[in-house]
């Protein structure tokens, strides 16, 4: 069971390549980074993974089968995007933010609906703000709600087994620094306990180092390496594409980071 983009390309409205062939093939179970400077493409290729845009050449398929043949609302029961904008234009409370995510359900609803909400509130933080109206709240208390809409949509096992997928495009961007290792922590476990895709659009290296298990690496738009995130985020590559050096450390509990110095000249 696989996410695949294969020679997927996607050019702008000028002939602005976007995305040139991109190939790339995500696996079930594993937490996968997509990381690269402002311009990479980053973004278009979680729109690409996630079907809300089709690449101009090439394709994207889900389990050998192109994206774009799917019904929505069968894929809707497969993966949950979570995209950088998530403003709600009526005066929703959270819980009835997060129960959008239970919509794709509705025709087969679980024994507990109500239950996978609360818990999913619970995950991310935000069951306190249940009664709260939506528009009321701090940036990243908006995007923990999000989150847990995301989650809930996929929270449990599919019949038959077939994967699920959560699709985030900088869900880190508004939460302060411990909400943001929360987060990270949550989707970790949501990959490696619940055999969920989770594929993320990230700017933090080190968020990167600490809580994924692969990085897909972007530069002007080409994919510069896949793999996993010790072997792809070396101090060399980093210096290159990002103009930064780096200087590799070791915390407390062994887990490798980087400390920045000055930018290249």
């Amino acid at each position: 069971m696989t996410l695949q983009c294969i020679d997927a390309r996607v050019v702008a409205a000028g002939g602005r390549v976007l995305l040139g062939g991109i190939s790339a093939t995500l696996r079930p179970g594993r937490f996968t980074a997509i990381l690269g400077p402002n311009g990479a493409g980053k973004s278009t290729l979680l729109s690409l993974l996630s079907a809300q845009r089709r690449p101009d050449a090439g394709q994207v398929l889900l389990d050998g089968q192109p994206l774009h043949a799917l019904a929505p609302g069968a894929l809707a029961l497969r993966r949950a995007v979570m995209p950088q904008e998530g403003a709600v234009a009526f005066d929703f409370t959270v819980r009835e933010v997060a129960e959008l995510g239970r919509y794709p359900h509705r025709r087969q609803p679980a024994a507990d609906e109500s239950g996978i909400v609360a818990q999913a509130l619970q995950a991310t933080g935000v069951a306190g703000l249940a009664q709260r109206i939506f528009n009321t709240l701090s940036g990243g208390e908006k995007a923990r709600v999000h989150l847990a809409r995301t989650l809930a949509q996929v929270w449990a096992p599919l019949p038959g087994g077939a994967a699920r997928w959560l699709l985030l495009d900088e869900p880190t961007a508004a939460l302060d620094l411990a909400h943001q290792h929360q987060a990270l922590r949550l989707l970790r476990e949501r990959a490696h306990a619940q055999g969920c895709g989770v594929v993320a659009v990230l700017h933090d290296l080190n968020l990167a180092l600490r809580y994924a298990d692969d990085v897909l690496l972007l530069a002007q738009g080409e994919a510069i390496s896949l793999g996993p995130a010790p072997e792809v985020l070396t101090p060399g590559r980093i210096e290159r594409l990002w103009g930064i050096a780096c200087t590799q450390v070791r915390g407390r509990d062994g887990a490798v980071q980087y400390l920045f110095g000055q930018a290249s000249a």
